[in-house]
């Protein structure tokens, strides 16, 4: 079975430099790889320790963001090495300080994984969530690297759980230790023989925690908002954006409206100003202009939607409706409630949450609508939605704690 993959591998990566010269995202990832070895050559020496992340792209880089904080402080004689798999992630976050080296994962050919672990010489690897790559966790496990998973989730539907799995399920079998979200995650890998396994949540709710602590106060907010009801809406996709673009135009309520785009090249901008009838801005616009009279905000530039949440009394998250949901838990740690589109399936802290009741999906304008109109009649029930979501945060955070204590074990 090796050997098949080992053939697979070679034809998808010869694949991948063909459709890489029509894909600008791929050209990244073909591209982007034909440059680690030097990187690590580079910033690398045979003195330095170290220690390696390896995460997919942003939402894992967000759960192991955490653990590399506290790495940094706990162990600032080591050297951080983060790898990615996707160019969404490395492509953002490759002058990220969170981290000394930044790199793609090298494919995981033998001897591509060989040459990786020899520049790097990891004290200890990290991988976050899904990542199981067989070559590099052999090559781990042949020179009694602790490796350890964390923020781990597991579905049946994973192969590891088939019965023609069984390649794959040795590789995942190869790490040291797991740390898992939820106990259903436990119990799948107990059913193939995986018992070093602890349940510790999602280390992402300690981060988002974190943001409580600091200064979220934004001037424009302050004036923009104006002591109203307001509606942040963010990471938003055009599916989403119709929807809330029809409720702004046709409610009479006296509200204040955020729109934080996913997309925020100007022409799509312009897209969703254009569709607007009533007061609009652009955050690049304001200046020192008079918010008063404005009803609907556009953020577009990045970095300010995480304190921009902290002035919601109703969030809504986008990439509900086609292209994934997208972070829940920021709006959800400042206590209001959120709605989302009808595809959530995969995102356990929305699933739980709609389970409870802090998360409301919707499936067209008119279900929006009516959502609001309750909302906005019944403050109560902002509350109530609104508790579940801090209560939520509050109950399920800790993970890092509990990964921390065993690093500070094997290291």
């Amino acid at each position: 079975m090796h050997f098949i993959y080992h053939i697979l591998l070679n034809i998808v990566w010869f694949g991948l430099h063909v459709v890489a010269l029509f894909n600008a995202k791929i050209k990244l990832f073909v591209r982007g790889r034909k440059q680690t070895f030097s990187i690590l050559e580079d910033k690398l020496t045979s003195a330095d320790k170290t220690i390696w992340m390896h995460v997919a792209s942003l939402g894992e880089f967000e759960q192991g963001l955490p653990i590399l904080e506290r790495l940094r402080a706990q162990y600032p004689n080591h050297k951080l090495v983060l790898s990615f798999f996707s160019p969404s992630g490395y492509e953002v976050k490759k002058n990220t300080t969170a981290a000394d080296v930044v790199v793609y994962l090298p494919m995981d050919s033998l001897s591509n994984a060989k040459r990786f672990l020899k520049l790097v010489r990891p004290e200890l690897a990290i991988f976050v969530k899904y990542e199981v790559w067989p070559n590099y966790l052999d090559q781990l496990k042949k020179s009694n690297t602790p490796t350890i998973l964390i923020s781990a989730i597991f579905s049946k539907r994973q192969i590891y759980f088939k019965p023609y799995g069984g390649f794959m399920r040795k590789s995942l079998q190869k790490f040291d230790t797991y740390f898992v979200q939820d106990d259903d995650s436990k119990k799948l890998l107990d059913s193939i023989g995986i018992t070093k396994v602890q349940v510790g949540g999602d280390t992402r709710l300690d981060r988002v925690s974190e943001i409580l602590e600091r200064n979220n106060r934004l001037d424009f907010m302050d004036r923009f908002k104006n002591n109203q009801l307001c509606l942040v809406s963010g990471s938003t996709w055009p599916e989403d954006e119709s929807i809330l673009i029809d409720y702004i135009n046709r409610t009479e309520e006296r509200l204040k409206f955020v729109i934080a785009p996913h997309q925020i090249k100007p022409a799509h901008v312009a897209k969703i100003t254009a569709a607007l009838q009533k007061p609009s801005i652009c955050y690049s616009a304001l200046g020192d202009q008079n918010l008063k009279e404005i009803d609907v905000l556009i953020i577009d530039t990045i970095g300010l939607l995480t304190k921009i949440y902290s002035y919601a009394n109703i969030a809504y998250v986008g990439g509900g409706f086609a292209t994934g949901l997208h972070n829940t838990m920021e709006p959800a740690v400042f206590g209001v409630p959120i709605i989302i589109g009808p595809q959530f399936e995969g995102f356990k802290e929305a699933e739980d949450l709609v389970r409870e009741g802090g998360i409301v999906p919707v499936s067209s304008k008119d279900s929006f609508s009516n959502l609001m109109n309750d909302f906005l009649t019944h403050p109560t029930t902002l509350q109530n939605k609104g508790k579940i979501n801090s209560d939520y945060i509050n109950s399920n955070k800790g993970a890092s704690d509990l990964i921390m204590k065993y690093i500070s074990k094997v290291l």
